[in-house]
């Protein structure tokens, strides 16, 4: 089993992996842990009491983080015609369609997020073994199927993020970098879950937010209190 770091262990000193913390209480030691020579990034792990493997409680969707995350997106759009035009306009990174689905077959992935238009999902969905695995195939629940195509490209490039569980019922998710201040941290780690309570499926059963937690790249782990997490009650 690997050993972690000296870093990585001075850091750990500072959490207690017993308590569960509150928000801003976990984000500023998430703050002091980042103690790497780049601009970590903050991260956030939310278990949630669900079942992925069934349809009907998938939690997937998209949230618009006030602050953004720090980084910018390479949006690629597949479209044609005026909207290939309004993609490039809105700032879109990539726009094309059979040409880049043949780019795409050939290995090339050099984005973070795709956008199309629904008149192209019949030959973009041809890409489903390829982007599907990657979180990257465009979905109408995530706002990446549409005609909207420029309001999409600028929605995403200003910070709104993907979500979606994993098959453990887990989603992890971005939600700044650590030299963030505690504010703007704060408001994008509320902001994200309380989309996720909002996401939450009629299916679902018993305690839906099990365990929160966060952490900056090559730091410790934070756990959150996840009574506390959420500025929107369950219901």
């Amino acid at each position: 089993m690997a050993l972690h770091g000296k870093k990585y262990r001075e850091a750990s000193k500072i959490v207690d992996e017993s308590k569960l913390y509150d928000p801003p209480e976990a984000l500023e030691i998430v703050k002091k842990t980042a103690t790497a020579k780049f601009d970590e990034t903050v991260e956030c792990a939310v278990r949630l009491g669900v079942d992925p493997k069934h349809a009907e409680q998938m939690v997937r969707g998209a949230v618009a983080l006030p602050h953004g995350i720090g980084k910018s997106i390479r949006v690629l759009v597949f479209a044609k015609g005026d909207k290939a035009k309004e993609a490039e306009e809105a700032g879109a990174d990539y726009v094309g369609a059979e040409d880049l689905i043949e780019k795409i077959k050939g290995g090339w992935l050099d984005f973070d997020l795709t956008i199309a238009t629904p008149d192209m999902m019949g030959a973009v969905g041809k890409l489903g073994k390829t982007l599907g695995p990657k979180g990257l195939m465009p979905n109408p629940k995530t706002g990446t199927v549409t005609f909207e195509v420029g309001n999409a490209v600028k929605e995403f490039k200003a910070g709104k993020i993907e979500y979606r569980t994993e098959k453990a019922g887990i989603v992890h998710a971005p939600i700044g970098k650590a030299s963030f201040d505690l504010v703007k941290l704060s408001d994008n780690f509320f902001a994200l879950m309380d989309a996720l309570v909002r996401a939450k499926p009629a299916a679902a059963k018993g305690t839906y937010v099990k365990s929160v937690t966060v952490s900056s790249t090559m730091g410790p782990g934070v756990k959150i209190n996840p009574l506390t997490a959420t500025k929107t009650s369950e219901k």
